[in-house]
């Protein structure tokens, strides 16, 4: 089980207001913010996703966000774009994954993939 990852970004503030924009939806926000590049989003206390305003990371970089509820994949994915994200996959069923795979999938600033999915059926 993962405990949490690190993203490195080549614009830490516009990377940081696009991911609180787009993950306010499944529920993160930022909980710790340190060095003036450094953001910890999360839930609670605790942060699950950091970016680091180190520089671009490459290759680009594929995240997931499992949710329980279709929905907030089409509010992950409105929040997103309307952020600035870039649309990689509108919100859908990928029946190439399984029947009940409902994603969604964004490039943020730095091309990086962002992903909301539900496995739940409607």
């Amino acid at each position: 089980m993962l405990d949490h990852v690190v993203l490195s970004v080549s614009d830490y503030e516009k990377a940081k207001t696009f991911y609180l924009k787009a993950l306010a939806p499944i529920g993160y926000e930022l909980v710790m913010e340190f060095h003036d590049n450094v953001a910890g989003i999360g839930i609670g206390k605790k942060p699950y996703f950091i970016i680091h305003g180190s520089g671009k990371q490459t290759p680009r970089f594929h995240i997931a966000f499992r949710t329980e509820d279709r929905a907030i994949v089409d509010a992950f994915y409105k929040a997103a774009i309307g952020a600035g994200g870039t649309d990689n996959g509108a919100p859908g069923i990928r029946e190439k994954y399984h029947p009940n795979y409902y994603g969604a999938f964004v490039l943020d600033p730095d091309g990086h993939n962002v992903e909301v999915v539900c496995h739940e059926p409607k």
